[in-house]
């Protein structure tokens, strides 16, 4: 018997309450990072020298994403025991937590070389809070869509990622035009203190969202899984790996979000900081709209070829975007960075929700995406270490990190050419091994 479609409003409310709720989640995760390309090398590490303080500053960025695998395991086995909606409400308030915690460390001039390793616990636990968050989100909103427009409602969940960025880019507008001294004084903590805020209206928002029919429907009949990692590794493996190759995509918005950051602000290059703070915002701006149009037509023609278009138009895009940076030119950046974050790079940002959780049966379908996608997205996030170190001592060699990106998005190539269609498939039966007509769109009466 098929799964019964939510009520009406149903989708269209969980997929707002995914917006709304991975904005605030990821409004926090993204201050981080404007955090650590422009202002953490000076307060919490050692400015004698500046390459090394920078270096070390990025490294923080990407503990957060070593913490992510580990936190998929406990929260990804947590949302397939106890539900989705626990995990969602669970991650907002820790990362609130977490990020305000964040505004009130000590400098490095207060308290020496305790201050940077409170800075990496807070950030584990951001990390781990952002291993449930998106997992969560897209298994409610895609177990609660009707399954020929799965990838529009469970586009939103990247939109409202977006979103955060945004938000988080805008927030750090005013506070890096600021005078030196006030900015690395007080001026630096007030984005992270507005995370209270963040949890209260989140917390709010989450609460009132009911349970996916799917896996009410699953724990009704056929009772939750005991041990989801354990059915996920022995019936689902190969879906796990190709989530974790498909999730090194996400380099692309690490080295242009930080490491591109870094780079246009340094003496090489010598853009403002609130110039390459609007590139970032009207890029995810643009975002925003492009993430759900990806969506429908993936819904029209398959995940496949959508998902495919970004990853590989990325690859060409981002060297572009780091060679406008070298020359200087403002009105060139300005446009790459928007084709290439807000337009290329928003394909595959809007498919992959769907994609990577519709290879999973609804027992497994929370852990499968928390831990593939973790995986990935830690290497990811290391991403822009590497990017540092490859850079050479002066932070320049773009083309080098150009190639190394380029480089990280042909996994996700091989991983979706590898993969079966899935959309169009009744939610009942994702997850299950291919067949003929498997990729053929359910009849939709109207």
């Amino acid at each position: 018997m098929s799964v019964p479609d939510a009520p009406p409003g149903q989708p269209a409310k969980a997929a707002t309450a995914a917006w709304i709720g991975s904005a605030l989640e990821y409004y926090d995760f993204f201050i981080y990072g404007s955090a650590a390309a422009l202002i953490f090398p000076k307060v919490f590490f050692d400015e004698s020298d500046p390459a090394t303080a920078t270096l070390l500053s990025l490294a923080t960025f990407g503990v957060a994403y070593a913490a992510r695998p580990v936190g998929a395991l406990f929260l990804g086995h947590f949302g397939d025991r106890a539900g989705r909606k626990n995990v969602m409400v669970f991650t907002l308030i820790l990362m609130g937590v977490s990020t305000f915690l964040i505004g009130c460390l000590p400098t490095r001039a207060q308290v020496g070389g305790l201050a940077p390793v409170l800075l990496v616990l807070c950030r584990v636990l951001q990390g781990i809070s952002a291993a449930g968050e998106q997992a969560s989100a897209n298994s409610m909103t895609l177990e609660h869509a009707p399954p020929h427009r799965r990838g529009f409602f469970t586009s939103f969940t990247l939109s409202g990622t977006q979103g955060g960025q945004l938000l988080a880019t805008l927030v750090f507008i005013p506070v890096a035009a600021l005078p030196e001294d006030q900015l690395l004084s007080w001026g630096w903590r007030l984005p992270f203190w507005l995370s209270v805020a963040v949890a209260v209206v989140g917390y709010v928002i989450r609460r009132k969202l009911e349970e996916t029919p799917a896996f009410a429907r699953q724990a009704a009949s056929e009772g939750v899984v005991k041990l989801p990692l354990v059915v996920l590794m022995r019936e689902h493996w190969a879906d796990v790996l190709r989530v974790v190759a498909g999730a090194l995509i996400a380099s692309v918005s690490t080295i242009f979000t930080v490491w591109a950051l870094a780079y246009a602000t340094s003496d090489s290059v010598g853009m403002s900081r609130s110039s390459m703070l609007w590139v970032s915002a009207l890029a995810n701006l643009v975002a925003l709209a492009a993430i759900p149009l990806w969506a429908t037509l993936s819904d029209r023609i398959g995940r496949r070829p959508v998902y495919l278009a970004g990853a590989a138009g990325s690859a060409v895009t981002m060297f572009l975007y780091l060679w406008a940076i070298s020359t200087g030119s403002y009105p060139l950046i300005m446009v790459l960075g928007i084709v290439t974050f807000g337009v290329v790079y928003s394909a595959a940002n809007g498919v992959w929700p769907s994609f990577y959780g519709e290879m999973f049966s609804t027992r497994v379908r929370l852990s499968g995406m928390a831990i593939g996608t973790q995986i990935g997205f830690a290497v990811a996030g290391f991403a822009v270490t590497f990017a540092a170190q490859i850079a050479g001592p002066d932070g320049d060699d773009w083309s080098s990190v150009a190639l190394f990106t380029a480089a990280l998005c042909v996994p996700p190539v091989i991983a979706v050419l590898s993969a079966r269609e899935t959309h169009g498939v009744p939610t009942e039966r994702l997850g299950e091994p291919s067949r003929p007509e498997a990729s053929q769109p359910e009849t939709v009466t109207a």
